[in-house]
């Protein structure tokens, strides 16, 4: 199952309400605006009526209108948008402003209760008009319907530029709130990517548990790890201890079969103690590797080693048996060159590696190091046959030999399992002639 990443719900969340938020506004927005804008119409159209009724008179059953008392110039104009009507509802005349010019507006069955009454109707071209109407009785008792209408359309153009504007203040503040999400998500998460940089220490053996304050919401997190790691640090010691007892425990044994060996042969059983000792031997070497790999154990905190220091101090060792007489031993190490390696695993893995190639070079062994940006290598080369390219692969196996070739490949096994250890990386490769073992370690 692929993983999910808390940044990335995390914008995923802020993104979704972002969006919301802003549509929520905007549509809240523009609907106080279009009703802001209403009420201001209404607010002049009722200022329009109460100056048409002040400037309305009836002559001869005609409504009459001081134009004097309209001082709003758009009355005036042809289709402007702003119209009065007065109709005297006994007679049937009406009067209406001049910029109705022919036309006239749809109204519907008069109301005679004397209130104002807002509503919409059809005007000039069938455009809509909010309306506002009254019906008023005069000294003689007349009833005149006053109406003043106003295009609806100049609503919409109002919030039409409103919302032109509103979008680039939205935009503005998208980019406000997403910085502050941004800046939310980077310090909330903080914590996390300290958490994760404190747990690669201690996979790299760098530290032996997870420590340094961390907020409380991560606290139980951080104290079960860390007693997860106590619980594996006692186990593991348990575990060295049962290899180290179970090695104590069939030295003895494997010291008798010996001796029953060396009494076969005195008896002139040597097949059968050939047979017998083969299989002491693989059982010996099984031992000494479970031995090897039960003390590897990477060091918490800066754990270094000297190259220089150990590879001369384990060459001097091989220089002085059998197979090392007569070899050129040549360690090309910079001095004070360190590798991120425990001194004792050090000894292991360049004892194992000097000691095959001091058992198969033919006049010299070389042992290089140097550093770069991947780590710290450390070569050991050696002018004998070396291993074919086919079969580099299985002597790092467990077990695997390759006969006269390359002995029993348990050292190159348990240098495997000590670079392993430290996430390092083995290889083998030409010497021309003969075999190079590389070393990699990366670094802290």
């Amino acid at each position: 199952m692929k993983p999910v990443s808390i940044r990335l719900r995390l914008w995923s969340a802020a993104a979704i309400s972002l969006v919301v938020a802003l549509a929520v506004a905007s549509v809240g927005l523009v609907y106080l605006f279009e009703r802001h804008v209403e009420r201001q119409l209404e607010t002049d159209l009722i200022f329009d009526l109460n100056q048409l009724v002040q400037a309305t008179t009836v002559a001869d059953g005609s409504p009459v209108v001081t134009e004097s008392g309209v001082t709003d110039p758009r009355f005036g104009a042809r289709l402007s948008g702003h119209y009065w009507l007065v109709t005297n509802l006994g007679t049937g005349g009406q009067l209406k402003s001049r910029s109705l010019g022919d036309q006239t507006i749809d109204l519907p069955p008069p109301l005679t209760d004397g209130l104002r009454h807002f509503f919409e109707a059809r005007g000039p071209d069938g455009t809509l008009l909010l309306v506002l109407d009254r019906t008023v009785t005069d000294d003689d008792g007349r009833e005149l319907r006053v109406t003043v209408a106003q295009d609806h359309g100049i609503i919409s153009q109002s919030v039409g530029s409103y919302l032109h504007e509103l979008i680039a203040a939205l935009l503005l503040l998208a980019a406000v709130l997403s910085a502050a999400f941004f800046a939310q998500i980077t310090v909330g998460l903080a914590p996390l990517t300290a958490l994760s940089a404190a747990v690669r220490s201690v996979v790299a053996g760098r530290r032996s548990r997870l420590e340094g304050a961390v907020p409380a919401e991560v606290r139980p997190l951080t104290d079960e790890i860390n007693r997860l790691l106590d619980a594996q640090d006692k186990a593991l010691a348990r575990a060295r201890a049962r290899a180290a007892d179970l090695a104590h425990g069939l030295k003895t044994p494997l010291q008798v079969l010996s001796a029953d060996i060396r009494l076969l042969r005195n008896r002139g059983e040597g097949e059968l103690a050939d047979e017998i000792e083969k299989s002491a031997d693989a059982i010996r070497r099984h031992v000494e590797r479970e031995l090897a790999r039960s003390r590897v154990a990477p060091h918490p905190g800066s754990t270094s080693t000297e190259i220089a220091a150990v590879a001369n101090r384990v060459a001097d060792v091989v220089r002085r048996t059998p197979n090392g007489a007569g070899i050129d031993f040549e360690v090309a190490v910079p001095a004070k060159l360190d590798a991120p390696i425990d001194e004792g695993d050090l000894t292991e893995v360049l004892g194992n590696l000097i000691e095959n190639a001091g058992r198969f070079a033919r006049r010299r062994v070389r042992i290089a190091a140097e550093t770069s940006r991947d780590g710290t290598a450390i070569t050991v080369s050696d002018d004998g046959p070396g291993i074919p390219e086919a079969d580099r692969e299985a002597v790092l196996h467990r077990g695997v030999s390759l006969g006269a070739v390359r002995g029993t490949g348990l050292g190159l096994a348990i240098v495997a399992d000590i670079i392993e250890s430290y996430r390092g990386r083995l290889t083998l490769g030409d010497a021309a002639p003969g075999l190079t073992v590389t070393v990699l370690l990366p670094p802290h």
